[in-house]
């Protein structure tokens, strides 16, 4: 099996080759505007050239076939130390860092990633200036230079990355899988690097790392291994000819594919059972099992029809089974780790307390559901239901940003033939059932691996797996075994789902009867305000819902809060067996709690982001979001029924103790989050009124029994206020009759749960004012000693929302976020974490530099912030009028970016309800604004707000000791402090003592307070 995919893959290249520079029909969604065309250069480099007469940026990614697999022996993370290395300088751009600068200060960004078989390069910039940032990208796979002094700095880049993954379970776990193969297959290889393979253990076996990463460079970077995409506002001639003068001149060198034949794990690697020692909370189990990989039939997505079913979580599904037990939390199926000549399928389950002890029982269900599936056969209703969904996906699918399309589509080109490029693996269509039944043969006792983690298993364990060190111990478990667990396990329910009701069939698009450019307030009552938005640019048959919940009692003590939590997943709970068809269909769901009440969310399954982060800020934790989205043909259908289920809310007791043993493992996890994360946390609490710390809420958790939430949830729901955005594919009297339906079941029933608010209970948030000419800091330890890693958040806190001040915030930080990443991080190495970005606390603006350090203390730390913004002061005075201009048309470019779907338009206009400023045409006032800015104000601004030794200057820093800095943080807290310098000693006094913002949002009457 594994040489027949070496043959197809080889005979795919040369077919492809030899097709040269033809055209090939490219297979595209029915909704894409956009043009495609496959161009091959002759140096062999093999192209897909996109173009898109309304994109405001421009992208481009190179994807070269060589990764981790083909470190040498000895140089563990050389392909990924190439990765960091190659985008420092060229022979044609020889300053060190300019291409960074250069994509930042227009409008970009840039990233890279080194996987087993491949290492991707990208970027997007502003469109004007594409042929720049594009000539400086190819330039890297032309003539890079590798100094010596950027590769000793690099190399502890590389170390510092792997430190901050020492304890993470995602990536300990993953080690453990690969590190339980054969050493002879380069699965088990440690791909990340540290300063001991890339400088220690080379040095010591006389071999220069610089040397090598050359060698590296010149043997597998050539042109015949690389695949490109490129996103570009002009034509597709423009682009071709662009493309062929720019990378016309990379090597072709004739190197072969690189091809590891052959399974990653030999008999002694396979009916194994490894105990593994997490590092936080919980337990999991991971049933892998090594199968031929589904990407040699993609077309008849047998991979994607048995996740499906193993995956369900419908009734008769393994997941609604062990959840009826109390004995699960999650379950997660499906192929990973794969490649053209191995793969691996699993199933991964989130355990409860008491599914820990029925790990056997837990093996034999599942066994038993595939035996299920072998005796069922393969259903062809079931594959149709699938090419039905898949079908609709794919040609509805929402745009993307650019960049995130071409990675995606750059990562995967040399695993498809041409005309497959778009659709990959997302449209199965052959219904062939021998295919999905050799899968599934191989889905058996005798190929098993099972991964069980639990901190459960400390001081149980034997061995030490080398590179992340983490503890586990193995032990056979033969067939027999195995028999015997499915033989005793309970005897259960379950069954095929059944057929999905939530498939939409109207994808008619609604024309708008007036083209709204703005959310328009559309009714407005004591009960409930509805803001409403239709389409009238994405034309989707999509609609985006959310209704906000506040109410008061959610936020009245840290009991309050958690009973809150525990109420909306309960909700989720209940609601998931019947729901969970709508999510396979493309409708989304979620509730979540906030800081002041619930909400209640159709969410789509794309990560919402924010339009510009440089225009909108970014989402803070005070508001957790819940949003409703999906094809708007069955909305209303999944809607009314979470309505109902609120409505009719009662706790089970058995649920209910499931629930709060999840929330309680959480909490206790917090200590095991990144230091800078921790250093978040403590920054809102120091800034947001009324929030409670995390510790608190787990120290009343023992003690929530189910009638604490029963009664609880009545008063709970005792008096709210209803906030509902309803957006796309909905007209508005569907909107208003969504708004009043849900009115009437809460407010107006015969037994209605609910009241409407006075207007004294609206609530609000407020935010702690610093003072100016005073720095305000926080010194702590990490929770976890454990950690080595230390991290420093220095925030400025400036103004409020007021758009003349914003736009000198947002212009400020474009300038200043590349030169801070370079000094800090790339020069003097400080954390493989920094950043600095500006910061919105519901309305109120600042900048804040975030380092986490693997090397130095926070106090360290922040003396070098002070220093670069010491010096970044006379860099702003030096600046040209030219490269001020540059900055400005950069920036207004970046926020005339047109949202690319409805979730990212939705979230834009939210966050100005959230925070109350209501500031819809933000953009546009923010863009006049920045035209009539000039240099000096800009100056004025950073003078008096932002520089160390400004009166104005109100600063708050949070710093968090690593586990090795107990005697650095002893002395730290010893200090005096001084007239401008005072120490936070207790977090709440702090909050008492000093005077708030006022808040946006002033309830209904929308004035601020």
């Amino acid at each position: 099996m594994a040489n027949a995919g070496r043959e197809g893959g080889g005979a795919r290249e040369r077919a492809r080759m030899a097709a040269g520079a033809s055209e090939v029909e490219i297979l595209k969604p029915r909704c894409d505007k956009r043009e495609y065309r496959r161009i091959v250069l002759p140096n062999s480099l093999e192209a897909l050239i996109i173009s898109d007469p309304e994109t405001d940026k421009a992208a481009a990614s190179m994807n070269v076939s060589v990764g981790s697999f083909s470190d040498p022996d000895g140089l563990e993370g050389l392909a990924h130390f190439l990765e960091h290395m190659l985008f420092y300088a060229s022979k044609k751009y020889p300053i060190e860092d300019s291409y960074s600068k250069f994509i930042t200060e227009h409008g970009g960004s840039r990233n890279a990633y080194t996987a087993s078989e491949h290492t991707n390069y990208h970027f997007d910039v502003n469109v004007d200036s594409f042929e720049e940032a594009l000539d400086r990208f190819a330039q890297f796979f032309i003539s890079p230079l590798m100094s010596p002094d950027a590769t000793l700095r690099e190399i502890k880049a590389v170390h510092s990355e792997n430190q901050k993954n020492l304890l993470s379970d995602v990536w300990r776990m993953s080690q453990l899988q690969k590190h339980l193969s054969s050493r002879n297959h380069p699965y088990h290889k440690f791909g990340t690097g540290n300063w001991n393979t890339l400088e220690v253990q080379p040095k010591l076996n006389g071999l220069d790392t610089r040397l090598e990463l050359l060698k590296f460079y010149k043997k597998n970077y050539s042109a015949n291994l690389m695949h490109l995409v490129v996103y570009a506002r002009e034509g597709l001639d423009a682009i071709q000819s662009l493309v062929e003068q720019k990378f016309c001149d990379i090597q072709n060198s004739g190197q072969n594919y690189s091809y590891f034949p052959g399974q990653p794990c030999s008999s002694e690697h396979l009916q194994i059972l490894v105990k593994a020692v997490r590092i936080k909370q919980g337990h999991k189990l991971r049933v892998v099992w090594p199968i031929a990989p589904s990407i040699r039939n993609y077309k008849e997505g047998p991979c994607r029809y048995l996740s499906h079913l193993i995956g369900h979580e419908g009734e008769g599904s393994v997941f609604f089974v062990l959840k009826q037990l109390g004995w699960a939390l999650s379950l997660e199926a499906g192929e990973g780790d794969w490649s053209l000549e191995f793969s691996f399928f699993s199933v991964s389950i989130e355990l409860t307390d008491k599914g820990h002890e029925h790990i056997e029982d837990i093996v034999g269900i599942l066994f038993r559901y595939i035996d299920l599936l072998q005796n069922s056969g393969v259903n062809k209703w079931i594959f149709d239901e699938l090419v039905a969904i898949s079908e609709t996906q794919f040609h509805y699918q929402d745009k993307i940003s650019p960049c995130r399309y071409v990675v995606n589509i750059a990562s995967n080109i040399q695993n498809f033939p041409p005309e497959d490029w778009l659709v990959r693996w997302s449209l199965p269509s052959n219904f062939v059932p021998s295919t999905i039944q050799t899968i599934l043969d191989e889905l058996t006792p005798e190929n098993i691996r099972m991964f069980w983690e639990s901190k459960n298993f400390e001081g149980c364990t034997d061995l030490v797996e080398p590179w992340y060190g983490t503890s586990y111990s193995v032990e056979k478990v033969p067939v027999s075994i195995i028999k015997q667990w499915i033989a005793k396990a309970p005897e259960v329910d379950l069954h095929l789902p059944k057929q999905n009701v939530f498939i939409p069939s109207d994808l008619t698009i609604k024309n708008a009867q007036e083209k709204v450019k703005y959310p328009i307030l559309l009714r407005t009552s004591s009960f409930s305000r509805l803001w409403y938005k239709p389409d009238t640019m994405f034309s989707m048959p999509k609609a985006y819902i959310k209704v906000e919940f506040n109410c008061p009692q959610s936020i009245v003590s840290p009991e309050a809060e958690v009973l809150t939590y525990i109420f909306t997943k309960l909700l989720i709970d209940y609601l998931n067996e019947y729901a969970y068809y709508a999510k396979v269909a493309g409708l989304y769901y979620a509730i979540y709690n906030t800081r002041m009440g619930f909400e209640m969310n159709l969410p789509s399954s794309h990560n919402i982001k924010n339009h510009s982060s440089l225009h909108l800020p970014l989402l803070l934790l005070l508001l957790i979001q819940v949003i409703v989205v999906g094809y708007n043909d069955k909305m209303r259908i999944l809607l009314e029924t979470i309505v109902g289920r609120i409505e009719q809310f009662e706790v089970k007791p058995d649920r209910f103790f499931v629930i709060k043993e999840s929330i309680t493992k959480k909490y206790e996890n917090f200590k095991f989050q990144k230091p800078f994360e921790q250093a978040r946390h403590y920054s809102s609490l120091l800034l947001e009124d009324n929030k409670w710390p995390w510790n608190e809420k787990l120290e009343v958790l023992p003690h929530l029994e189910a009638d604490h939430l029963s009664k609880f949830s009545n008063i709970l729901l005792e008096k709210a206020f209803l906030e509902f955005y309803i957006a796309g594919n909905i007209e508005p009297r569907e909107a208003d009759s969504i708004a009043q339906h849900i009115e009437d079941i809460l407010f107006k029933s015969t037994h209605s749960k609910c009241k409407p608010l006075f207007p004294s209970q609206h609530l609000a948030s407020r935010i702690i004012k610093l003072e100016e000419g005073l720095r305000y800091y926080y010194p702590t330890e990490v929770f976890n000693i454990k950690d080595e890693n230390s991290a420093l958040i220095h925030y400025t806190q400036i103004h409020q929302d007021e758009i003349k001040l914003n736009v000198r915030l947002q212009l400020f930080a474009l300038i200043a976020k590349q030169a801070a990443f370079h000094q800090l991080r790339t020069v003097e190495q400080l954390g493989y974490i920094t950043m600095l970005t500006q910061r919105n606390d519901s309305g109120t603006r600042g900048v804040q530099i975030i380092i986490q350090s693997s090397v130095k203390d926070p106090l360290y730390l922040e003396a070098r912030v002070d220093a670069f913004l010491e010096k970044f002061g006379s860099k702003l005075h030096e600046m040209t009028n030219e490269e001020y201009k540059n900055y400005v048309n950069a920036l207004i470019d970046m926020k005339l970016e047109k949202f690319k779907n409805l979730w990212e338009e939705s979230a834009f206009y939210w966050r100005e309800i959230v925070d109350g400023t209501l500031k819809f045409d933000r953009v546009d006032s923010e863009v006049a604004a920045l035209k009539e800015l000039d240099k000096d104000e800009l100056i004025d601004y950073f003078n008096k707000f932002i520089k160390i030794d400004s009166p104005q200057r109100k600063t708050l820093c949070v710093l968090v000791y690593g586990g090795p800095q107990t005697a650095e943080y002893k002395k730290v807290i010893q200090q005096e402090d001084t007239p401008k310098l005072h120490r936070i000693k207790d977090i709440f006094a702090f909050r008492r003592s000093r005077p708030l913002f006022g808040s946006f949002k002033g309830g209904l009457g929308l004035t601020k307070l």
